[in-house]
């Protein structure tokens, strides 16, 4: 996702410096516009006030229960209940699945880890009966360490744009901009397309 934002950025006429945040401090760096520019999920409602969504959609990412081999393929919600569950620390979910998580008729036990790597040891070595992590960073963890790919149920399909701080200088122009160039680019027949 950096390089194909880099990509549109420098096609744009743009320069950018990249920094990694966790959902919380990033989305108040876009609200207080300390932080211009964020590929990611549109449709959150506690940015909708302070940002403006590109159209283009830049790449679909699941969301998915990955589970062992030797566990049934799991029914959602139901067969979640009183199971434990690894999450990514830092990561934010979609309302529907953080109202799940936090079910009480569920009971479900959270396993946070701080990277995919971890997570997929936990699931691995049965500290957890199943893992909730979005497909790319997950096979891209799997090819790392050599893992045979995961079982999984998909929970959510989730569009990428590019979303801007309406505290940025030019913010309806920037987002515009990004949005023709990366047409432009689509157009011209670049891959754009996220590394599975």
């Amino acid at each position: 996702m950096v390089d194909l934002t880099r990509r549109v950025l420098e096609h744009a006429g743009y320069q950018a410096r990249f920094r990694g945040l966790p959902s919380a401090r990033l989305y108040a760096a876009l609200k207080d516009g300390t932080i211009d520019l964020w590929p990611g999920a549109p449709g959150k409602p506690e940015l909708q006030a302070d940002t403006l969504e590109g159209r283009e959609t830049l790449a679909q990412i699941s969301l998915n229960l990955y589970y062992r081999a030797d566990t049934p393929t799991p029914k959602v919600p139901e067969s979640l209940r009183k199971r434990g569950v690894i999450v990514i620390g830092g990561y934010n979910y979609w309302p529907q699945v953080n109202r799940m998580l936090s079910d009480p008729k569920l009971e479900i036990r959270l396993h946070r880890t701080s990277n995919h790597a971890s997570a997929l040891e936990m699931l691995k070595h049965r500290r957890a009966d199943y893992l909730l992590d979005y497909a790319v960073p997950i096979n891209q963890a799997v090819q790392r360490l050599a893992m045979p790919e995961l079982q999984h149920v998909e929970l959510q399909k989730l569009a990428v744009r590019f979303i801007v701080s309406r505290h940025a200088d030019g913010s309806r122009t920037i987002i515009d901009a990004l949005d023709r160039a990366y047409a432009e680019l689509v157009a011209a027949g670049e891959d754009v397309s996220l590394p599975e």
